[in-house]
């Protein structure tokens, strides 16, 4: 299948890591996530009722879920990306890519290339037209 790309944006809370884990529960519960449907022959397996139910399924092990059901955590300073983790834009790279370290949604097409790596997510937080904190943005790749 490969890898998918995906973005969500979530209200503003100065705890990413807790928006990480909102957002985590609402795709979940939505059931926006790839799931095996099944392919006329075989039925489509019934979907887990827990997150943690999702991850012993070995094929998600294997295939993971092309969401942010595949991200665990966001770094904190000074830890380096490994698999599964979010990492925030950090100021000097929003001004390096921008020009500012004030990020909008109009931004959000130039920092997108922060993601170069499968299986790793990126969080930034995007502001209103008064420079206030509106929207955490999060998006990266993952799936196989």
């Amino acid at each position: 299948m490969g890898a998918t790309g995906w973005e969500y944006y979530v209200p503003y809370q100065a705890d990413t890591a807790a928006a990480l884990e909102e957002l985590r529960e609402r795709v979940f519960r939505e059931g926006d996530y790839h799931w095996r449907e099944g392919d006329g022959q075989t039925p489509a397996a019934p979907r887990p009722a827990t997150i943690e139910e999702l991850w012993r399924d070995e094929d998600v092990q294997e295939q993971g879920t092309h969401s942010i059901l595949d991200m665990d955590r966001v770094l904190r300073p000074g830890e380096h990306p490994v698999w599964g983790t979010v990492q925030p834009v950090h100021p000097a790279e929003a001004c390096r890519l921008t020009g500012t370290d004030v990020l909008t949604r109009e931004h959000v097409e130039v920092i997108d290339g922060l993601v170069a790596d499968r299986w790793l997510g990126r969080v930034a937080v995007l502001h209103d037209s008064t420079g206030r904190p509106s929207e955490l943005y999060f998006w990266g790749f993952s799936g196989d």
